[in-house]
């Protein structure tokens, strides 16, 4: 065998973070599981992948947000690289219970949504084309 190995290159992965691109989101599609809210929106224009994170005051006060966003960075840090598709944002909303929910079942939620969300893309259950850009 020669020197030469496959190299797989890393999913390049952003931030979301201003309000224009959290409201074209909210336009997507989306699946609901357990503590867990995803959108996403498909931008077609490049391979970036690009995340935001959400937690409204119905979870609690600024601390158990603050808690709520922590849980879902994580769980979306170690799922993310493997389920995401180039070219979409993802939104991640905490619902009820985030806080509480036992880490294997929100790992749970996040994996089956972001399965249920890939599903629909491929299988064209929505139209899931690239959405227009977010207006200012």
């Amino acid at each position: 065998m020669t020197g030469a190995s496959l190299s797989i290159e890393p999913l390049k992965i952003g931030r979301i973070q201003k309000r224009p691109d959290f409201l074209a989101c909210a336009r997507a599609p989306h699946c609901a599981r357990g503590a867990v809210l995803v959108q996403a929106r498909n931008r077609g224009d490049q391979p970036l992948v690009r995340v935001g994170f959400t937690a409204t005051k119905r979870i609690g006060g600024a601390v158990e947000r603050n808690r709520a966003k922590r849980r879902l960075r994580e769980a979306v840090r170690l799922l993310l690289p493997a389920l995401a598709a180039p070219g979409f944002d993802y939104v991640f909303i905490a619902r009820g219970g985030v806080i509480t929910r036992p880490w294997p079942r929100l790992l749970d939620d996040v994996k089956s949504a972001l399965i249920r969300l890939a599903a629909e893309r491929e299988g064209g259950d929505r139209d899931i084309a690239p959405a227009p850009p977010p207006e200012n």
